[in-house]
């Protein structure tokens, strides 16, 4: 008895070493996440290039993850990478989150992490006949990074809507493209294409605006009544609940990001001409950042007013109380809305 009580004794204190040298938990030791087109993203860029997600997690004690990016075009195809489980993280605007939010509800629960800031998007034409949206005929084309539920798409929606009544919000849409910013930027620009106006984010409409013969049409801020969230960042529960040191290490390296590009916007316009391969002038992207009208915050601004549309509209199914129930509540303690 007493030589089986020392087996199992041995065994305890070996079981406890081995523990011991392990992991704290098994978290993920891969991170998958995307963005999309435009200095918007720069906090992401920030991130990316800082490795500010790695240092984050190893502050956690956790071994240094591979962080993998990827870059997609438009709400949708992120949306279904996410749901597919090929995506951890994805980014794109309120009006595509929170409709896969909706969709979700009952099962994925994809749902906000953080906003990545607040940023006009711009409406411009290069047909000098166009100066409200009455102007649009049929022979005009509006590009947009995805048709019907990408954020322009759903911008344009609320434009409309306030231009033609109630229930007209989907009075534009078939005159609607769907092409990837830069694209859209190069056709508007070029000339001798269908497109004659783009719905967009700098610094895209910035270069649109430096055409003399591209004019802004409106901008979504009209319609919200003041600076509003452009980007979030969103992700299934799943994730959240699976790596909760992780997902904490990544709301931190966000956080530290936006501190960065405010600290130091030259550095910051730098570091997004090295990621995005960009031929802008430092100058002209440092300016793009240090516009007041663009506001690099992970606090969500007015989001809840697009979901109320967005359930008014159809659009979605399920009704969020405000805007936490769109958002984890890692960032209930900040003044969202």
């Amino acid at each position: 008895m007493v030589n089986r009580r020392s087996a199992i004794a041995a065994l305890l204190v070996l079981g406890a070493a081995v523990s011991a040298s392990l992991p704290a938990s098994a978290e993920t030791s891969e991170i998958r996440i995307a963005q999309q087109f435009g200095i918007s993203y720069l906090p992401l860029i920030v991130m990316k290039e800082q490795r500010l997600v790695e240092q984050a997690v190893v502050e956690t004690g956790l071994p240094s993850p591979t962080v993998t990016w990827n870059q997609f075009s438009g709400a949708a195809a992120m949306n279904d990478a996410l749901i597919s489980d090929n995506l951890d993280v994805a980014t794109a605007g309120v009006g595509p989150m929170i409709i896969v939010w909706a969709r979700t509800h009952g099962s994925l629960k994809i749902t906000g992490i953080a906003a990545l800031g607040a940023m006009p998007n711009l409406l411009t034409t290069s047909n000098p006949n166009i100066r409200t949206l009455a102007d649009f005929t049929d022979k005009d084309r509006i590009a947009l990074p995805a048709v019907k539920i990408g954020a322009q798409a759903v911008m344009l929606q609320m434009a409309a809507e306030q231009a033609f009544g109630e229930g007209q919000q989907n009075k534009l849409d078939d005159i609607t493209v769907s092409m990837a910013h830069p694209d859209a930027a190069a056709a508007l620009l070029g000339g001798g294409s269908e497109i004659d106006a783009h719905f967009t984010s700098p610094p895209f409409s910035n270069q649109e605006l430096a055409n003399p013969k591209v004019h802004k049409v409106l901008s979504n801020y009209d319609q919200m009544g003041g600076p509003a969230t452009f980007n979030v960042l969103y992700a299934p529960d799943r994730f959240r609940r699976a790596n909760p040191k992780t997902y904490g290490a990544l709301l931190l390296a966000l956080d530290r990001a936006m501190a960065a590009i405010k600290a130091d916007p030259a550095a910051a316009a730098a570091l997004y001409i090295k990621s995005e391969n960009s031929k802008l002038a430092l100058a002209f992207v440092e300016g793009i950042i240090r516009d007041p009208a663009n506001e690099f915050t992970a606090t969500p601004l007015q989001t809840f007013k697009t979901a109320q549309f967005l359930y008014k509209t159809g659009a979605i199914k399920v009704a969020p109380a405000g805007w936490k129930d769109l958002f984890f509540p890692e960032i209930h303690d900040r003044a969202g809305s």
